[in-house]
């Protein structure tokens, strides 16, 4: 039995203005019409049974929502209340396995990477399935083909034509001095970051290399909250959790460690570099996504999410345009601008944080205005959705109804309000958005008062158990 164990807690930085903390890039439709993780699990073997899902607490309805826009139901999202990195991760998947099944095949994959040739990519993972259930510690090793700088590499013990390696060593990212050496001496893969294991094979070696990790990962698992698919391990056993990645705690340690050979077009897509290669280029080499004219443009990556960019007499750049951001560097600088997001980071923090689109479990808003003690915010309900029964210390709202019909409760009363028709929510009274038709409902809201955080809202009823 294959189990997929999805990692999907990334923060995707690299990749600002477009990815970010609450919405990073394993969420986003980059390469294609689906997101990277909705493309990690429709590329799963047909052989395997629905994966486990690792991610941060607060992406929690992202990835379920992704999984149903592809009817897919995982078996369970494991939530972290903070990331540890990879090997506490894993170990919390093996956990729950041994648990379940006694024992069984972890497919580890990150949810943030593209692969061209899905068959290429199943036949390394049955090769690595039979090493897998030897009781061999797998890892898989892109085949290179350039000296390149932003990725660690694994050294294989044996130079010769073969269906998988021993690893000899694992290597940081190099310079590039080091890296065309390890290109040209054909003895090194770059590390994917993708493993194949038994459960127990793993648990065994980690304990006998990282007993603290089993140790505290066991009792963040004990009694956890189980909430449908949802599984909340306790926060204070995890905080002392080491955080380790698989490779340095165990891969690196274990002489057990085999390395199987993929050549599938394996992108990270961990820079704008890296995601231009995925893509396909006009005659003058560029890519151009969203409403985008160009003029004697060439070798240039043009992003725009809402409005019309246009571009004249320039090469080599990335832009990328978003609601509320924007970013101009050149190609050969945009794998070096940890910098620049630094600095907005430090200055802009919100703009490194979330999108003017906010996504919730019950649709998204759109903070569209603002202003001195006032914003607008464009709201959109899903279906058969409901937001918290909430008040606010802060501010009044007023809500208009553009489509559909809207529910509201305020204070004692519910009632109905259609297109056109507008309600007044005061002060720390009590109220609720809901949407019981078929269709989409959206309003607008017109927030006014002297505080106007999204901390201002006092939960009282909610259906996904949000504080």
């Amino acid at each position: 039995m294959i189990i997929p164990i999805i990692l999907a807690g990334g923060s995707g930085t690299r990749l600002w203005p477009l990815s970010r903390k609450l919405v990073p890039k394993q969420f986003l439709n980059l390469v294609n019409e689906t997101s990277l993780l909705q493309d990690t699990i429709l590329r799963l073997p047909a052989t395997s049974i629905e994966p486990i899902i690792i991610c941060n607490e607060e992406h929690r309805f992202l990835v379920a929502e992704q999984c149903r826009q592809i009817n897919i139901k995982p078996s369970s999202i494991i939530l972290e209340p903070e990331g540890k990195n990879t090997a506490p991760a894993i170990t919390l998947a093996a956990m729950k396995i041994i648990d379940e099944f006694k024992d069984a095949t972890l497919l580890v994959l990150p949810a943030d990477h593209a692969i061209n040739d899905i068959n290429s990519f199943h036949n390394a993972i049955l090769v690595a399935k039979d090493l897998a259930l030897s009781s061999k510690l797998v890892t898989f090793g892109v085949v290179p083909d350039r000296a390149d700088i932003g990725y660690g590499y694994i050294e294989t013990k044996i130079i010769k034509k073969a269906d998988y390696f021993a690893v000899k060593s694992f290597r940081e990212k190099p310079n590039l001095k080091l890296a065309k050496k390890y290109f040209e001496s054909k003895k090194y893969l770059w590390n994917s970051g993708m493993f194949m294991f038994k459960a127990s094979t793993f648990l065994q070696d980690l304990n006998k290399y990282e007993p603290s990790i089993l140790l505290y990962c066991k009792k963040s698992l004990e009694n956890a909250n189980k909430d449908a698919e949802f599984i909340r391990i306790k926060a204070e056993e995890f905080s002392k959790c080491p955080n380790k990645s698989v490779d340095y705690a165990l891969m690196e340690k274990s002489n057990n460690s085999m390395v199987v050979p993929l050549n599938s077009g394996w992108s990270d897509v961990g820079s704008w570099n890296a995601l231009i290669e995925t893509k396909s280029k006009d005659i003058n080499g560029n890519v151009t996504i969203g409403d985008v004219i160009t003029n004697n443009v060439k070798n240039s990556y043009i992003h725009s999410s809402n409005r019309l960019v246009s571009v004249s007499e320039l090469s080599d750049l990335i832009i990328v345009d978003t609601q509320d951001a924007l970013l101009v560097t050149t190609k050969n600088d945009c794998d070096n601008f940890k910098m620049i997001f630094d600095k907005v980071k430090e200055s802009h923090p919100n703009e490194t944080i979330t999108h003017r689109k906010v996504y919730r479990p019950w649709g998204y808003y759109d903070l569209v205005d603002v202003g001195n003690d006032f914003q607008t915010k464009r709201i959109l309900v899903n279906p058969g959705a409901k937001l918290s029964l909430q008040k606010h210390r802060h501010r009044a709202e007023h809500w208009i109804v553009v489509s559909g019909i809207a529910t509201v409760t305020c204070g004692n009363n519910t009632f109905a309000l259609e297109k056109n028709q507008s309600t007044y929510i005061p002060k720390g009274e009590i109220h609720r958005l809901e949407n019981q038709e078929n269709s989409s409902l959206e309003i607008i809201e017109v927030q006014t008062g002297s505080y106007l955080g999204e901390d201002d809202i006092i939960r009282l009823e909610d259906d996904y158990q949000r504080n």
